[in-house]
């Protein structure tokens, strides 16, 4: 069983910076994925960023592409997504996920995070 606990939401304003924090614990996969997904009131969830535990490749939404950093630390099993110049549209609430494989689905993800809350104000 993999659980998932998220840290770093807040408000910020426009411009400004944030970094999420995503704890895993229950991994037993080495080459297992890392998503992290947003979901903005009114919205359908989307895909924001991935990375891969084993070698760190990444996958970024092209809407942040440029301003969010997705990155892990496999000693501490913990993945980051540092999100510069943040704009008002980001306002969201942020879920980390694990899944098996690299993609941008959220129904390819088993297990999620409880939302961690980011409010960029203008």
């Amino acid at each position: 069983q993999v659980q998932l606990v998220e840290s770093g939401g807040g408000l910020v304003q426009a411009g400004g910076s944030l970094r999420l924090s995503c704890a895993a614990s229950g991994r037993t996969f080495s080459n297992d994925v890392m998503g992290w997904f947003r979901q903005a009131p009114g919205k359908e969830r989307e895909f924001v960023s991935a990375i891969t535990w084993s070698v760190g490749s990444t996958s970024y939404a092209d809407s942040v592409k440029g301003r969010f950093a997705i990155s892990r630390d496999n000693a501490k099993n913990t993945v980051y997504l540092q999100m510069n110049s943040l704009k008002p549209e980001d306002t969201a609430i942020y879920y980390c996920a694990y899944g098996r494989y690299m993609t941008t689905s959220g129904a390819d993800y088993g297990y999620w995070g409880q939302g961690t809350q980011v409010t960029v104000s203008s």
